[in-house]
């Protein structure tokens, strides 16, 4: 991998990723997991409030979904600066072979590459 790469093609179809940029994803990945499996609890007691037509659980429910709400706010606030992200250092290239062939770049430009590339063309 050259200086600069954070992700690059070894020629048998394998890929080396920088450990940062990996460390990066996981860390977003792990964040989204952690909102999704709040979601689902908070869905579980929005449902057993609903269920029990106790006067005092609806009205917990308008902040219970407010609160599920906001999170699925986050989790696409999340997905969204992982794809910008991610569309920011991808340059698609063209091997030698026609095949496609993706490598990350940590350059400072900031403008996403949208060029696709379709095998056997």
């Amino acid at each position: 991998m050259e200086e600069g790469d954070m992700f690059a093609s070894l020629g048998d179809g394998s890929i080396q990723v920088d450990g940062k940029v990996l460390q990066t994803f996981q860390r977003s990945f792990r964040q989204v997991q952690d909102i999704l499996d709040q979601n689902r609890l908070l869905i579980n007691e929005i449902n057993q409030n609903h269920e029990s037509k106790i006067p005092d659980n609806l009205s917990r429910n308008v902040g219970l979904i407010r609160e599920l709400n906001n999170n699925i706010r986050r989790v696409v606030d999340l997905y969204s600066d992982l794809s910008t992200d991610f569309a920011r250092s991808m340059e698609t290239a063209t091997s030698s072979d026609g095949e496609s062939t993706a490598v990350l770049k940590t350059s400072g430009n900031n403008k996403p590459s949208h060029k696709r590339n379709r095998f056997g063309n």
